[in-house]
């Protein structure tokens, strides 16, 4: 019993020995290791509370103006800033990381379409995402609107498309975007997909302005009930 037992303390004295000389052989190495660890955890703790939230509360404070513009219909003045207050183009180019910045986005987007710039508002709302369904759906139909008055039918297509399906919970809106698809691609010369369309309409959204009025274009397309 007795000889067991030394021979468990000798295995665990050669542990220790082994650790030790672990220990001495890559100290410096453990060492510098475990303060990058340190030294990441705590920048990151630090650029989270001490530079991205403070960050993020003044682009809210900066952006206050610019959203009380746009819902007057101001829409140089919500895009530009009116000399003293700034424009959402500024938040954007100053703080577009933010929640703040990105919500800018969609603003510049609609504003430069309602002012009939398509260009850039195609530029920010495809910029433009958010977790937010029933807004991230309206972003897309506004940008299915901007391609299409730029000409380009099929971009206009397909985000519509992607604005009806992407919160179909909101029937109203969805079964709308649907109907713009398939006005669209009836305009574009594509009458089988556009009956497919106005038909997805009618089947998904009965009840609906849209479905009522798709059974008048299925109609003047030779489709009847």
């Amino acid at each position: 019993m007795a000889e067991k037992k030394n021979v468990i303390a000798s295995e665990h004295e050669d542990v220790i020995t082994k650790a030790q000389d672990f220990w001495t052989r890559y100290q410096k190495q453990i060492t510098v290791a475990l303060a990058i660890v340190v030294l990441a955890v705590g920048g990151w703790f630090g650029y989270k509370n001490f530079i991205q939230k403070p960050k993020a509360a003044k682009a809210l404070d900066v952006m206050f103006k610019a959203e009380e513009y746009y819902r007057m219909d101001s829409l140089q003045k919500a895009l530009n800033g009116d000399g003293l207050n700034w424009g959402f183009v500024r938040v954007i180019k100053e703080y577009g990381g933010t929640k703040a910045g990105n919500l800018a986005k969609f603003y510049a987007g609609d504003s430069y379409l309602r002012t009939g710039d398509f260009n850039n508002a195609v530029k920010y709302l495809k910029d433009f995402s958010t977790s937010a369904k029933q807004l991230q759906a309206r972003a897309y139909k506004l940008l299915g609107d901007a391609y299409a008055e730029l000409g380009k039918n099929d971009d206009a297509i397909s985000n519509y498309k992607k604005a009806a399906n992407h919160f179909t919970e909101d029937n109203h809106n969805s079964a709308e975007y649907l109907f713009f698809a398939a006005a669209l691609s009836e305009k574009s010369g594509k009458n089988a997909e556009a009956i497919s369309l106005y038909k997805e309409v009618k089947e998904k959204y009965p009840g609906t302005v849209a479905a009522n009025e798709s059974d008048k274009y299925l109609a003047k397309l030779g489709v009847y009930n």
